[in-house]
């Protein structure tokens, strides 16, 4: 089996300050670390379900975070970004038979982590057809655009709720909880376990069932911080103003709408 991973940081257990992602902070190697580890579990999980290839894309910031000696020998890891529409999920296609996201992290406009947001920190939120939009969501649709399965996703507590929502049958195990503007975590021994345990239950599960179906059409509306980010992205060709500081995207393609966010987000 091929399994595609994508990566992000803010839902690492323990992280809980925007400075301990950041390569400059002197607590970011520590959280690096830990970000290593439980994608580290999430392949010995998958490897033990029978997968013997992955590829992993770091998906968090400068893209360079994860230790690659770290993870096991049968993994590829994808560093950098391509700066193509697939973003975090740069490098997925219909090969692979199932995919998983670790340490991803709450939608902008919700409260569910202390670092909620949504690809940035320049809107307040993201809806894809009125339902606020997490990057969770934005990267299973792109999944689902290439018919891959998402089957597993850890992260804080409320992410992984609205995960189960969107695909019931994923396997999704929090490791944090966001409490306002702080956060309870699992031991850092205790997540990746858990994570090693989910990934391997994920991959013995039936897979197909976690095939999310996409929408027939997509109405994308970002709500900006700034009015001038909103007017710029207005003349994206397609996109119209929707109030002050809101921008309105309608396509029948997913792809084009993994584009629009490209550019205007």
């Amino acid at each position: 089996m091929k399994l595609y991973l994508s990566a992000d940081i803010e839902g690492t257990a323990g992280v809980v300050k925007w400075s301990e992602t950041e390569p400059n902070d002197p607590y970011y190697p520590y959280f690096a670390n830990e970000m290593t580890q439980e994608v580290r579990c999430a392949c010995e999980g998958a490897m033990e379900a029978g997968v013997n290839e992955i590829l992993v894309k770091d998906a968090h910031h400068t893209a360079t975070n994860i230790d690659p000696e770290k993870l096991p020998e049968i993994v590829k890891i994808m560093r950098g970004w391509t700066r193509g529409p697939q973003e975090m999920m740069a490098g997925v296609d219909g090969g692979f038979d199932a995919a998983a996201m670790v340490g991803y992290h709450s939608a902008s406009g919700t409260n569910g982590n202390p670092l909620a947001h949504t690809m940035n920190t320049q809107n307040e939120s993201v809806a894809i057809n009125g339902q606020l939009a997490s990057e969770f969501m934005i990267n299973a649709y792109t999944a689902a655009y290439y018919k891959v399965p998402v089957v597993f996703v850890s992260g804080d507590r409320s992410l992984c709720e609205s995960a189960k929502k969107l695909i019931p049958s994923i396997t999704a195990v929090p490791v944090s909880e966001g409490i306002g503007n702080a956060s309870v975590s699992l031991h850092p021994a205790a997540a990746q376990g858990a994570i090693r345990k989910g990934m391997l239950q994920a991959m013995q599960g039936n897979l197909a069932e976690c095939l999310l179906k996409l929408p027939e059409s997509f109405e994308v509306s970002i709500l900006f911080h700034v009015h001038d980010k909103a007017y710029y992205a207005s003349y994206y060709p397609g996109a119209r103003s929707d109030g002050l500081k809101t921008v309105t995207f309608y396509a029948s393609d997913y792809f084009e709408v993994l584009r629009f966010l490209l550019f205007v987000l």
